[in-house]
């Protein structure tokens, strides 16, 4: 693509982004969502290969309804209440409206099926974009809205997600499709404490998106896109491989990486508002992402094939590992240590 058309997408998204975030209308909210959705299209199709132009169409379908929501929610809220403010959503069919909105833009269940197939249909720097940057606005608008939002409802949704994310991304080969089962398994995770700790959505969110970024990075520099080539892919840069081992079992959440911190957070918050059983519940569905997270880091770790006349060995590059990545990874690992100093600035 073009430097200059890719310059202007991203500004774009970036605009976007800052608009819904920083607005308190909800028709300037809408109007980042759409600049977001209309600046990443040419970013997923750019490739014009078949499945590149399916998974754009179908993000332009699902996002344009989710926004389409989104404006009914606040215009009947507006209609009964008189109030644009989006800290001021008060009447209880908008807040139902609007969950149903936020979820279908974020991919929580039942609202998922788009997000794995347009993740795999685009390329990692784009599928990276979708995973985090573009989760953004939707989880801010959740933040702004938490005193108003339905509990019972973001609980059913959050430990569906957890269930179904992990659920569904058992069986899966293509790289890009584990990482969207990721993210829903993540969000579950997010939407069940947004009510009573929003704070803490935002310290999940962050943590992975930092993850997720980590990951992304190593397998766009690795140029990894299946199971059966990250096993062969340690040849190319066999330190950067170690660190993606470490990234997974981060992001799976496994003490004393990174990863564990929010788990951790939520699980005592959950604990406190007498919702042990919740807590219970999505500790116990998160195993199920254990189990191919633990596939992935075994497919990073092991260093030879086993069906070996079928691959070609990769040699290994003499590219400098970017800076990026270096620093993104040490965050991804290091970061539990300095939880309490963490806390204090959350």
């Amino acid at each position: 693509m073009n430097p200059q058309a890719t310059l202007i997408f991203i500004t774009s998204l970036m605009l976007g982004t800052t608009i819904t975030i920083s607005s308190n209308h909800w028709i300037m909210a809408w109007t980042g969502l759409e600049i977001n959705t209309l600046a990443i299209l040419p970013l997923i199709s750019k490739s014009h290969h078949p499945r590149a132009i399916e998974a754009a169409t179908k993000y332009f379908l699902t996002q344009a309804a989710a926004s389409a929501l989104v404006l009914f929610s606040s215009m009947t809220n507006a209609w009964h209440t008189g109030q644009w403010d989006i800290t001021q959503l008060t009447h209880p069919t908008s807040c139902l409206i609007l969950t149903s909105a936020i979820a279908m833009k974020l991919g929580l269940v039942p609202f998922h099926f788009w997000f794995p197939e347009v993740l795999q249909g685009s390329p990692l720097t784009t599928g990276l974009i979708l995973s985090t940057i573009m989760k953004l606005p939707p989880i801010a608008l959740l933040y702004m809205t938490s005193p108003s939002l339905n509990p019972a409802l973001l609980t059913t949704l959050a430990i569906l997600s957890t269930a179904l994310g992990g659920w569904m991304g058992l069986n899966q080969t293509q790289i890009r499709k584990i990482l969207a089962f990721s993210s829903i398994s993540h969000l579950g995770w997010m939407a069940i404490i947004i009510v009573y700790n929003p704070k803490l959505t935002l310290l999940n969110f962050y943590l992975y998106a930092v993850m997720t970024a980590t990951i992304f990075l190593t397998l766009n520099t690795t140029k990894v896109l299946k199971l059966s080539t990250l096993m062969t892919a340690w040849t190319k840069a066999p330190s950067l491989n170690t660190m993606l081992l470490l990234a997974l079992l981060s992001l799976a959440g496994l003490p004393p990486l990174t990863g564990f911190l929010p788990k951790w957070l939520i699980i005592q918050e959950l604990t406190k508002q007498d919702m042990a059983l919740a807590a219970t519940l999505i500790s116990l569905l998160s195993l199920l992402s254990l189990f191919f997270y633990l596939r992935l880091a075994y497919c990073t770790a092991i260093t030879l094939p086993p069906h070996t006349t079928n691959h070609m060995k990769q040699w290994r590059t003499d590219k400098p590992t970017n800076v990026t990545i270096a620093i993104l990874t040490t965050i991804t690992i290091m970061l539990l240590p300095i939880a309490p100093m963490i806390l204090t600035i959350v």
